[in-house]
């Protein structure tokens, strides 16, 4: 009875050390009053390319478009992490933008991806710093060029002339301008989240300096994927007025590699100069992240994770739409690629 006794104990204390040791679960993403119409999306480096992937391969739910910085043509990889480190980054070979244009329509006529129409009504904003060594200006030159295929030249500005290095750049935090190093964000005395914003949006009411009125909460994102190099956890930032009710506009931005919370913390949702805006705007940020699993935490734009991850069925891209779906107030329906890999 004694040793009944002492066992009983021991797996006691052995539960309560696991329920210590277990991290509780964040709350689920919430359902808002979200425009279909004012979706759009953004990204810095690995996070370019994504937001490039998101931008073409839903189109239909991106309408407003894409920000791009340091990112490059869509599905440029085509596969091969040597074509990803060679002539997307260095732009140590010819990008085929034709082929790759080609490649764009042919999975739009197979329904791989939205329809390249919706593209024509889209808005898109390049930037390249010219000490950025990580991704050619040149690169994004080709992008520009790819983009020229569908949407209207009328439509997309390239801001390329800030001697910014590898990072996402604002006018008043991070390190110096021409420096590429964590948590890249460099203080380079421009608003770059913001020149974003207004040409994606159009006019927008002056960005809040002081604290802001809504809420950065963390959201459990394991309703969404399992493994595919995501985090069990992502972020969103929620105005005060969309909190309540109000229909508002939802902004998706992707972090750029070694930027997620599990390697710079909250630097980057925090400081990357996008919430001040949303919150005199009515615009959700919604920030999905990588985890430690996804390569230096980059974003799958060459397809370490799937070979369809520039289509529709992409696990990574397949995940964040059902994150919108879920924003704007409708049930999300996962496809079966979002399995435990």
């Amino acid at each position: 009875m004694h040793l009944r006794f002492k066992l009983l104990g021991g797996l006691i204390a052995l539960a309560l050390l696991v329920a210590c040791r277990t991290t509780p679960s964040a709350p689920p993403l919430p359902s808002l009053t979200i425009d279909p119409s004012e979706v759009s999306v953004s990204g810095l480096s690995s996070g370019g390319f994504m937001a490039v992937q998101a931008h073409v391969a839903y189109s239909a739910t991106f309408k407003r478009g894409a920000g791009v910085v340091a990112g490059g043509p869509y599905y440029c990889s085509e596969g091969s992490l040597a074509n990803a480190i060679g002539r997307c980054m260095a732009h140590s070979g010819d990008i085929q933008i034709p082929s790759l244009v080609n490649i764009t329509n042919d999975w739009a006529t197979g329904n791989l991806i939205d329809p390249v129409s919706n593209l024509g009504t889209s808005k898109v904003y390049l930037f390249s710093g010219t000490a950025d060594n990580t991704v050619k200006a040149a690169v994004m030159d080709d992008l520009q060029t790819y983009y020229g295929s569908f949407v209207p030249v009328a439509n997309t500005f390239h801001k390329n002339a800030i001697p910014s290095g590898h990072a996402m750049i604002t006018d008043d935090f991070g390190g110096n301008c021409a420096t590429t190093a964590p948590p890249f964000i460099n203080d380079c005395d421009f608003d770059l989240a913001g020149e974003m914003l207004k040409h994606l949006y159009g006019r927008l009411n002056p960005r809040n300096n002081g604290k802001l009125s809504g809420s950065l909460t963390a959201f459990d994102q394991r309703a969404f994927v399992s493994g595919h190099g995501m985090a069990t956890t992502g972020w969103v930032y929620i105005p005060q007025a969309c909190a309540a009710g109000a229909t508002c506009k939802l902004h998706v931005v992707f972090h750029g590699c070694k930027q997620n919370t599990a390697t710079v913390d909250q630097q980057f949702v925090l400081n990357a100069g996008y919430n001040r805006w949303a919150d005199t705007n009515n615009i959700v940020v919604l920030y999905p992240q990588t985890s430690t699993d996804a390569p230096n935490g980059c974003w799958d734009w060459w397809g370490y994770d799937s070979a369809n991850f520039a289509r529709k069925s992409g696990p990574q891209l397949a995940a964040v739409k059902a994150m919108v779906t879920r924003l704007s107030g409708a049930a999300a329906t996962l496809p079966s690629p979002l399995g435990v890999k």
